[in-house]
């Protein structure tokens, strides 16, 4: 469900490890990297106005979308030689590292075609990258649930472009045709994404906006409202997929039994303890799940960056609100989002388990045990929150922070990095409840933390010149 197809059953080797259990993160890796530039140099620039400038030269109506199609082709081909590249400089096979940078490529192509055409059904960036990043969740999750159906993945499976990759059978028994259908899918999708944008003027999507009211609501005009009005949709959306996922993560602890005896050594890259199964399972996922929180945490607070250089942010400043009030009310609407994004979360893990062992009371359990991690969705928050306000050319950095954490959380273990390198992501002084005990100073540290850092952007936000670097 979490990594992919079990190949190899009788001959375990390292290599069919790192294709079983590693390959599908490099593909959400190529395929966010995808969505993301996609959007940055289509829809993004059309709503920015950049795009009806380049227009007005004389310059085909398709040539700023065949020069964004020739950016994310050498964007991907360098993440896939990087990848051949690195797998064989530590003995990977030739024609199998070949096959595993071709098949990463090509996975980002057919989600970097999927975002070109969800760029044509909306006249806005970020509901472009939404749809093409919640379709990437729906590929995880068919995926998922194919792969549980058939542990070498079944009919159902073939419906996501993540399996297409991973159906290649790379350092295994390598086939090269499954890599056919993405590069028809990439076919197919940039045709539709051309056709489509015949279809509409520049600057607008297929789909027609509504009209606005003549007047702002109540709510708009309250302290935090245009935050609740660019924020919450996305949160929702998220909270919804996060959501199921945790139902299927949870759900999964009816065959850990089986799992501990087919994997004697899971405990080598996964915080698991055999004397209790279930609690540390259902702490690791619980850990696992907190990174999307984090990231909307992140992003939250982050979009005032965007409006800011968009010069939008402007025009509630000069409507009479301070920026710190501005920025504080912000911050606190995403903070608040996120904390109740954490509780689903923990309830959505709970009834997962509750479905696996009829045991009620992990919902109340595992509600509690997703509460340990709101000190350090708040530092991740207000990291961003100082580094807006002292530059916004520092914002990269809590971005940075993220992925790192990602990367120490899904594989600090399995690559056995020090306990000095895990310790810089926040999540990992978080206890592994409910198996572990509650160790408080730390969750005491994180929140503290997280105010002065508040107090460190807003008196930064208050010095800073609008929109200066």
């Amino acid at each position: 469900m979490m990594t992919g197809p079990y190949f190899a059953t009788d001959q375990y080797t390292f290599w069919a490890m790192v294709a079983n259990e590693l390959f599908l993160y490099i593909l959400i890796t190529a395929a966010i990297m995808s969505v993301l530039l996609t959007v940055r140099h289509t829809r993004g620039e059309e709503e920015a106005g950049r795009l009806e400038i380049t227009r007005a030269l004389p310059t085909g109506r398709l040539a700023p979308a065949v020069a964004a199609l020739v950016i994310l082709t050498i964007a991907n081909l360098a993440l896939g030689a990087a990848v051949t590249v690195g797998t064989v400089s530590v003995g990977g096979e030739i024609a199998g590292s070949l096959a595993l940078g071709l098949a990463t490529a090509l996975t980002g192509m057919v989600f970097a075609a999927i975002t070109a055409v969800t760029a044509q059904l909306t006249e806005h960036a970020g509901t472009a990258s939404g749809l093409a990043l919640g379709l990437l969740a729906l590929a995880f999750m068919v995926r998922g649930v194919g792969d549980v159906l058939n542990r070498q993945g079944s009919w159902l499976s073939w419906f996501s472009p993540l399996a297409w990759a991973q159906q290649t059978r790379v350092f295994v028994d390598l086939r090269w045709w499954p890599l056919l259908v993405p590069l028809a899918a990439l076919i197919a999708l940039l045709v539709l994404g051309g056709a489509l944008s015949r279809r509409r003027d520049v600057g607008a999507g297929l789909r027609a906006a509504t009209g606005g009211r003549r007047t702002a609501s109540s709510a708009l005009l309250a302290p935090g409202g245009l935050a609740r009005r660019l924020i919450t949709g996305t949160m929702i959306a998220w909270a919804i997929g996060l959501f199921l996922f945790a139902i299927a993560f949870g759900s999964l602890a009816s065959s850990l039994t089986d799992v501990v005896e087919e994997m004697p050594t899971i405990q080598d890259f996964a915080p698991i303890v055999l004397e209790d199964l279930t609690g540390s399972f259902s702490a690791f996922v619980l850990m696992m799940l907190a990174i999307g929180p984090v990231a909307l945490i992140v992003s939250g607070v982050l979009r005032m960056r965007s409006e800011e250089v968009a010069g939008r942010l402007a025009g509630a400043l000069v409507a009479g609100t301070s920026r710190v009030r501005l920025a504080l009310s912000w911050f606190l609407v995403v903070l608040v989002e996120a904390v109740l994004m954490q509780m689903l979360l923990g309830v959505g893990v709970g009834l997962g388990v509750w479905a696996a062992t009829e045991d009620t009371g992990w919902i109340g359990d595992l509600t509690l045990a997703s509460l340990a991690y709101l000190p350090a969705i708040a530092l991740y928050g207000a990291v961003a929150l100082a580094l807006y306000g002292l530059s916004l050319r520092l914002t990269g950095i809590a971005w940075a922070l993220v992925v790192y954490t990602a990367l120490v959380t899904f594989l600090g273990d399995l690559l056995g990095l020090p306990d000095g390198a895990k310790d810089v992501s926040p999540l990992h002084h978080v206890p592994l409840l409910p198996s572990a005990d509650v160790d408080g100073p730390p969750l005491l540290v994180m929140a503290v933390a997280a105010a002065a850092l508040v107090c460190v952007g807003l008196v930064a936000v208050r010095r800073r010149d609008l929109a200066a670097g």
